[in-house]
C-alpha cells in the first residue's frame, strides 16, 4: 500500500497534539483538514512507516523520555546537526543548559548568571572565550577576512609604564570602530527588512518567538549592565584609583573578565580610560541607569503563571501503551477542560456541490451573485437599531428577515437578561444580539433537520475537491465542511465556535442557506415543493417563498395557507399543493392578499410571538409587537403600537406605528389611493385598522 507523504505528516502532528492534550487544536485541525480513510491512527504503525523503532527504543530507557514521536525525531536531527558542525561537543543539544563546562564557573560567570538568567549558554560561552582571549592576548587584532574584529587589550605589569598607550591607541582606532559599528547597524537593518518582506509574502506564517529588535535590546541592555559594573567595582576598590597607573588596578579590572569581545566594549574601555573628573560626573548617570536596567530585569524576570502552570499539580502524564489508538487518546480530558461538541465533518463533495446548485441555482452552471458572496449578518451601530440586520444590496432580503424576526424573538421574549427592560431591549449590546444571533441560527437548522440532527456549513479555506464536467466553480461550494450534530446543545456550541463566519465573514448569508438545505436534505426539499424543479432562488437572487418558509417553518413548502389543497384539474387529475401543517413561531403578512393572489393562514397569520415577515413589492421586511398579548386583543377601539424595520431600507431612526382598530379606526380611515404598502399588509391581519406613523415619514 503507497504511504502518502501529507497524512503521515498530518498522522504525526496529530500524535503531536494528542500526547500534549491539546484538544481544541486538533478539533480545528479536523475541521481545516479533515481525517480521511488514508489516515493514521495506530502510534505502533506510525513508527514502522517512520523507521524510528531503534530512536523509540532508546528513547524508552532514558530517564527523561521524550513523550512523542516527533519531538524524538527533531531530537535525533539536532543532535546529528550538532555532530556534524562539532564532533568534539558530546553534550545534549536538547538542554542547552548543560554546554557550559564547570571549569568556566569563574566568579565572574556566577555573578552574570545571578544578574540576568536570560543569557543563553552559547552567549555564556562566547563571554568565557572572550576573557581568555582578553588574559592571552597582548594587542587589538581585527581579522579583515571574516569581517569581524577580535579585540584583546594590552595590560602593563611594570610600575613605569603607563596607561597612555591604550587611550592613544583606542583615538588612532576610532574610525575602525565606527566603521564596524556602522556594518553591525546595516545588517541589522537589512536583516529586519529581509523578515518582513517574507512575513508580508506569507513566507513566514505564524507566531514569531524573539524578534530581531528584541535580540538587539536585549544586548543592548547586556552591555549598559558591563559600566555598571564596573562602577561598582570602582567603588570596592576606590583605594586603588590614587595609585599610580600600572599597580594592577587596571590590570584587576581585565582579569575580572567584565570586558566582552564585542565592537561596545572599545566604547566601555574609552569611557573608563577618561580623566577621573569626567567618570565621576557619568558616575550618577550610569548608577541611575544601573538601577533603571535591574528594575526591569526584575519585573521581567518574574515568573508569569498560564493555565497550564495553574493546572500543574493536578495533570499526571503517564506514559501510555505503544498501540493505543490516538483517536481515543485524543478524548483524555482533564478537569479544566471545557466541553468540546460532538460531531461528525464530511468535506464537500463535487456531486453533493451539483445537487446544492440544481435545487438553489436550478442548473451546477449557475453560481451566487455578488448579492449573495458578500452577504452577512452584520448588526447595525445605530443606538435605536441595534437589533436590525443591516443588508448590503438586493436579493437575500428573504433569508435576512426571517433571521432578523428570530433574533428578535430570541431578544424580546427569551433572553433573560433584557425581560425587564422594556424600550431598552431594542438597544441591546454586542455580546447580547451576538447570543441571539447563535440562538435564532441554531433553532432555525433544528428544526429544518426535524428535531434530530443538523448539519452546519464551514468555510475550511482549502479546496476539497477539483471541479470538473458541468461543474461551474465559485470558489465557495468546493472549501466547505459541513458538520453534523445530532443534539441541540452541540449545535449551539459549534454555532458558538463558528459565529464569526455568519456574523461578520462575508458569506454568512450563503452558509445559513447551504445549512438549512442540507439539514433538511435535498431530497426532502424538493419533495417539500409542489413542483420538485423549482428553485430556492429565483430571477435576480431573489428569495422564492419556498425558502422563506423552510427557514420560518423547517419546511420549503411553496403556499403559505393551512395544510395542503387538492386541485382537481380534470380528467382524474389531481394536483396536490402543499401549505403550512402547524402554527409558527414567526408570522408571515403578504401584500399578495390584499390583491387576493394568495391567501395567508392563520398558522402564518396568528404566530406564537408577534413577529412578522412582511413580503410587500418583492421585498421582505419584519414588523413585531413588545406585547404577545396584541395577539388576542379582540376590544374594539383598541390602539397598540408596532415597530418596523428594513434592513435595506439604509434606516437611520426606529419607525414606530400605532394602529387603532375598531369604529373609531373607521372615521379616521384614509381613503386615497397614496395608502402605504405596509399599512396594506397590517390591514390583511386586522381588518379596516387605522396607522399612524407618529410623526415618521411613510414608506410608500
Amino acid at each position: 500500500m503507497a504511504v502518502s507523504v501529507e497524512e503521515v505528516s498530518s498522522s504525526l502532528v496529530r500524535e503531536y497534539l494528542s500526547r500534549k492534550g491539546l484538544k481544541r487544536t486538533i478539533a480545528c485541525m479536523d475541521e481545516e483538514h479533515p481525517r480521511t480513510e488514508d489516515s493514521i491512527n495506530n502510534r505502533s504503525l506510525l513508527r514502522q512507516i517512520l523507521n524510528i523503532e531503534g530512536l523509540y527504543r532508546k528513547n524508552k530507557v532514558q530517564n527523561s523520555p521524550l513523550k512523542t514521536l516527533l519531538e524524538i525525531i527533531v531530537k535525533y536531527h539536532i543532535r546529528g546537526i550538532k555532530n556534524d558542525t562539532n564532533s568534539s561537543n558530546e553534550s545534549d543539544p536538547i538542554q542547552p543548559s548543560q554546554a557550559v563546562s564547570p571549569a568556566d564557573n569563574s566568579p565572574a560567570v556566577m555573578n552574570d548568571r545571578k544578574t540576568e538568567e536570560s543569557i543563553t549558554a552559547f552567549d555564556i560561552s562566547q563571554q568565557n572565550k572572550s576573557r581568555s582571549d582578553i588574559k592571552t592576548s597582548s594587542l587589538p587584532e581585527t581579522d579583515i577576512r571574516s569581517g569581524h574584529s577580535q579585540t584583546s587589550f594590552h595590560t602593563y605589569e611594570s610600575e613605569g609604564k603607563k596607561i597612555q598607550p591604550l587611550l592613544s591607541y583606542l583615538q588612532d582606532h576610532e574610525s575602525i570602530i565606527k566603521r564596524e559599528l556602522e556594518k553591525r547597524t546595516s545588517t541589522t537593518e537589512s536583516t529586519q527588512r529581509s523578515k518582513s518582506n517574507r512575513i508580508r509574502r506569507g513566507m513566514m506564517a505564524g507566531p514569531v518567538a524573539s524578534t530581531q529588535q528584541e535580540s538587539t535590546k536585549k544586548r543592548q541592555n547586556r552591555r549598559h549592565e558591563v559600566p555598571q559594573l564596573i562602577l561598582r567595582k570602582e567603588k570596592e576598590n576606590s583605594h586603588l584609583r590614587d595609585q599610580p597607573a600600572g599597580t594592577g588596578s587596571y590590570q584587576k579590572h581585565l582579569e575580572s573578565g567584565l570586558y566582552e569581545n564585542t565592537t561596545a566594549d572599545f566604547i566601555v574601555g574609552h569611557q573608563q580610560l577618561q580623566s577621573a573628573p569626567e567618570r565621576l560626573q557619568r558616575e550618577n548617570s550610569f548608577e541611575k541607569l544601573g538601577r533603571e536596567t535591574l528594575k526591569t530585569k526584575i519585573a521581567t524576570s518574574l515568573p508569569r503563571k498560564t493555565v497550564a502552570d495553574l493546572d500543574m499539580s493536578e495533570m499526571v502524564l503517564d506514559d501510555l501503551d505503544d498501540d493505543e489508538n490516538m483517536q481515543e487518546l485524543s478524548k483524555v480530558s482533564f478537569q479544566r477542560t471545557i466541553t468540546e461538541p460532538s460531531f461528525t465533518t464530511r468535506p464537500m463533495d463535487q456531486n453533493t456541490a451539483m445537487e446544492l446548485k440544481a435545487v438553489l441555482l436550478g442548473s451546477s452552471l449557475n453560481c451566487m451573485n455578488a448579492e449573495w458572496r458578500n452577504q452577512g449578518f452584520t448588526f447595525s451601530e445605530t443606538h435605536d437599531l441595534r437589533y436590525g440586520i443591516v443588508q448590503r444590496k438586493g436579493g437575500p432580503c428573504g433569508v435576512l428577515a426571517s433571521i432578523q424576526a428570530f433574533v428578535l424573538k430570541k431578544l424580546l421574549f427569551e433572553n433573560t437578561e433584557s425581560s425587564n427592560m422594556g424600550l431598552h431591549r431594542l438597544s441591546p449590546s454586542n455580546t447580547t444580539r451576538e447570543k441571539c444571533l447563535i440562538s435564532a441560527l441554531a433553532e432555525i437548522l433544528w428544526r429544518a433537520g426535524e428535531e434530530k440532527q443538523a448539519k452546519i456549513a464551514i468555510n475550511s479555506g482549502r479546496n476539497h475537491f477539483t471541479p470538473t464536467g458541468r461543474y461551474k466553480s465559485e470558489g465557495v461550494l468546493e472549501k466547505i465542511t459541513c458538520f453534523t450534530v445530532d443534539n441541540f446543545k452541540d449545535l449551539h456550541l459549534l454555532l458558538e465556535q463558528h459565529i464569526e463566519q455568519f456574523e461578520t465573514g462575508p458569506l454568512g448569508c450563503m452558509l445559513l442557506t447551504i445549512s438549512a438545505v442540507l439539514s433538511r436534505s435535498v431530497e426532502k426539499v424538493k419533495e417539500d415543493m409542489d413542483v420538485p424543479t423549482t428553485t430556492l432562488i429565483g430571477a435576480h437572487g431573489y428569495c422564492t417563498q419556498e425558502l422563506v418558509n423552510l427557514l420560518l417553518c423547517g419546511k420549503a413548502v411553496s403556499n403559505v395557507f393551512d395544510n395542503d389543497m387538492e386541485l382537481d384539474s380534470g380528467n382524474g387529475n389531481i394536483t396536490l399543493l402543499k401549505g403550512i401543517k402547524d402554527h409558527c413561531d414567526v408570522g408571515l403578512l403578504s401584500l399578495f392578499e390584499h390583491y387576493n393572489i394568495c391567501k395567508v393562514g392563520p398558522y402564518l397569520k396568528t404566530p406564537r410571538y408577534p413577529i412578522w415577515v412582511v413580503c410587500s413589492e418583492s421585498h421582505f421586511s419584519v414588523l413585531f409587537g413588545l406585547q404577545r398579548e396584541l395577539l388576542t386583543y379582540q376590544d374594539k377601539g383598541l390602539d397598540f403600537d408596532l415597530y418596523y424595520y428594513d434592513g435595506l431600507a439604509n434606516q437611520h431612526e426606529e419607525i414606530r406605528l400605532t394602529v387603532s382598530i375598531g369604529k373609531l379606526a373607521l372615521s379616521r380611515h384614509d381613503d386615497t389611493d397614496l395608502t402605504p404598502p405596509l399599512e396594506l399588509c397590517i390591514r390583511t391581519r386586522w381588518k379596516d385598522a387605522f396607522v399612524s406613523w407618529n410623526d415618521t415619514e411613510p414608506i410608500l
